[in-house]
């Protein structure tokens, strides 16, 4: 009786046949419901992809035609795609005729930059180059050097050797200041005794070129004719 019963109560409550008949009815119809929604979906994206594909090969057709628009027909010679052995022009022959020819790209002028050999910090290329995009700070895999040591070699100032940082003339500049320096750094103007006991009275003759005024000197030591002012007769 306990057995039966307990059958009974699970048939009932617990597991009812009916309920679950009816929930697989109702995935059923859902199920039908969202297939039906992915089928239109799936070919509204095709239809909007035949027509990207379609716009796409019309652009290039127009592209092409605007590219080869020097193959048109003229009125005294015919075209590459209007052969006179055809009953009707060719389909391109036509698009030739409605689209337009492309017109040339004026190039950038090119900034010539002369820089200085000591000053120079970039490569000799006279055009401006547009300048590289910043290198990522991970370092890519593999036996590479440090980014900021390939930059600092690379963008290092120019050190110019010897031969090239001398000037041609060089040496003669080098003699020509020696002797300016030589002429400009004399020991000293000022008159002094000889150090002999024999000449201790006599005054030392100075330098033609001295900067303090000039005593009476002997004939014939400086120059050749004395100029006395206080025996001229008149002021000339």
């Amino acid at each position: 009786i306990q057995k039966r019963w307990r059958g009974y109560y699970v048939r009932k409550y617990t597991h009812n046949y009916y309920a679950l008949k009816k929930y697989l009815e109702a995935i059923s119809v859902n199920n039908e419901i969202v297939r039906k929604e992915l089928n239109e979906y799936a070919e509204m994206k095709e239809r909007e992809k035949k027509k990207k594909d379609l716009e796409k090969k019309e652009k290039e057709k127009d592209h092409q035609a605007r590219k080869m628009h020097y193959l048109l027909s003229t009125e005294q010679i015919a075209g590459v795609y209007n052969s006179p052995f055809r009953k009707s022009p060719d389909p391109m022959e036509l698009l030739l005729r409605k689209s337009k020819p492309l017109s040339h790209r004026q190039q950038p002028a090119k900034n010539h930059l002369i820089c200085d050999w000591s000053n120079c910090t970039r490569s000799l290329t006279f055009p401006m180059a547009q300048p590289l995009p910043p290198i990522g700070r991970q370092k890519p895999q593999g036996p590479f050097r440090d980014t900021a040591e390939v930059l600092q070699q690379r963008y290092k100032p120019l050190e110019p050797t010897l031969r090239v940082a001398a000037s041609i003339n060089s040496l003669e500049k080098a003699r020509e200041e020696i002797k300016r320096e030589e002429w400009r750094n004399r020991v000293h103007d000022n008159e002094f005794l000889p150090f002999s006991s024999y000449h201790k009275k006599e005054k030392y003759d100075p330098s033609i070129h001295r900067s303090g005024k000039y005593d009476q000197e002997t004939y014939g030591i400086k120059h050749f004719r004395e100029v006395q002012p206080k025996k001229w007769i008149a002021d000339k």
